[in-house]
């Protein structure tokens, strides 16, 4: 299931020990939106193995300046809290859910 993180939500998701993708998008931003069926379907198909979430960088500037991103959509995988893949700009279903199974 696909989540949407706050920084209230955003600190307890990652501190397991699941591979956490997280899709930095904004609302306006037309390769968000053509990714976003493709983040929803990694979601689906790795549902209880990892957690995939978005982060609304209009709502939440802190948690994008945490991570560093400049440039969105920012696909970034973190496992025990630590970022350990990154890609900017927009990928295909394949390559998301390939991040995210380089690292179960």
């Amino acid at each position: 299931m696909l989540q949407h993180f706050d920084a209230a939500s955003f600190d307890a998701a990652i501190a397991g020990n699941k591979p956490v993708l997280v899709d930095f998008f904004a609302t306006w931003c037309a390769p968000c939106r053509m990714i976003a069926p493709s983040v929803e379907k990694v979601a689906a198909e790795f549902e209880g193995s990892a957690i995939v979430g978005k982060v609304d960088v209009d709502s939440e500037p802190a948690l994008a300046q945490r991570f560093g991103v400049m440039s969105i959509p920012t696909l970034i995988v973190l496992k025990d809290g630590k970022v350990v893949e990154q890609a900017v700009g927009a990928r295909g279903q394949a390559d998301i859910a390939a991040m995210v199974r380089r690292h179960l």
